[in-house]
């Protein structure tokens, strides 16, 4: 007896034109896939999440403030895969990605059997990154804060001083104080009460 898994249900956000158009024929096209979501603007992402419960969610990495919003979805809906195209990532941004809480990072020039390939296993929980083979590019969108940086990062914004933030971590003020600057340029501000306007 052969036992059918149901349709993986996909989210797509919003993406350039032609990129859309080509996730969309793409998952249309699968009948293993199900589109429930499409063109969602990254303002209202979460909320379709939550109301469609989609099994994997196809982000823009352009349209991330910063990476830390990608930690963020992941947190709150653990159930949903998320699969982030960027314009062509090293794999040192793709594996930061993945530390952030994406389950594959692809370029968005990538083939389309690996776009589909990469759903379907991050559906199953699987992580993807680009081929190795991919050549090292400029980086485009938000600057990537490391998983010890998101730390740091949380803290700050719950209000800890460095001190505490130095105590809690077990490293010295001065490492704080260095992780704190790379944050500041990173996210684009210059006191922690732009930081905290932030949340």
């Amino acid at each position: 007896m052969i036992v059918s898994r149901p349709a993986v249900r996909v989210a797509i956000a919003q993406f350039e034109d032609i990129i859309a158009r080509g996730l969309r024929a793409l998952i249309e096209d699968d009948p293993s896939l199900e589109l429930i979501a499409d063109g969602v603007e990254h303002a209202r992402l979460a909320g379709v999440i939550r109301s469609e419960k989609p099994d994997v969610a196809i982000i823009n990495f352009g349209s991330l403030a910063s990476a830390a919003e990608l930690r963020d979805l992941h947190r709150r809906f653990q159930a949903t895969r998320l699969v982030v195209l960027a314009n062509r990532p090293t794999v040192v941004e793709s594996r930061q990605m993945l530390a952030f809480g994406a389950t594959a990072c692809l370029s968005k020039s990538s083939e389309a059997r690996d776009v589909l390939h990469a759903i379907h296993l991050a559906s199953r929980g699987l992580h993807v990154l680009p081929s190795a083979q991919d050549p090292p590019a400029a980086p485009q969108g938000p600057d990537v804060l490391t998983p010890r940086e998101g730390e740091v990062m949380e803290l700050l914004q719950s209000g800890k001083s460095n001190a505490e933030i130095a105590q809690e971590l077990n490293v010295s003020i001065e490492t704080v104080r260095s992780h704190a600057r790379r944050i500041y340029r990173k996210l684009g501000v210059k006191t922690r009460r732009e930081l905290l306007a932030r949340r």
